[in-house]
């Protein structure tokens, strides 16, 4: 199994760093599941992906912990 770092980027004006902070958990809690990410992978190849609504949350219903690859 590799290992991704999945980095999400909006950006926020704000007056300290904790607020633009509560305000990014605000949007996330509050908004539906952005959709634009930037992937890197172990050896620091970065990749920008735009994910398909229903496909994320089709994929986002099933339970992939069942998944025997996971195991």
């Amino acid at each position: 199994m590799h290992k991704f770092t999945v980095i999400l980027t909006r950006t926020f004006e704000a007056d300290t760093a904790e607020e633009a902070a509560l305000l990014m958990y605000q949007a996330l809690t509050r908004a539906p599941a952005p959709l634009q990410y930037l992937v890197r992978d172990e050896s620091m190849v970065a990749t920008d992906l735009t994910l398909d609504r229903e496909k994320a949350d089709e994929f986002a219903e099933i339970d992939h912990t069942a998944d025997p690859g996971n195991w």
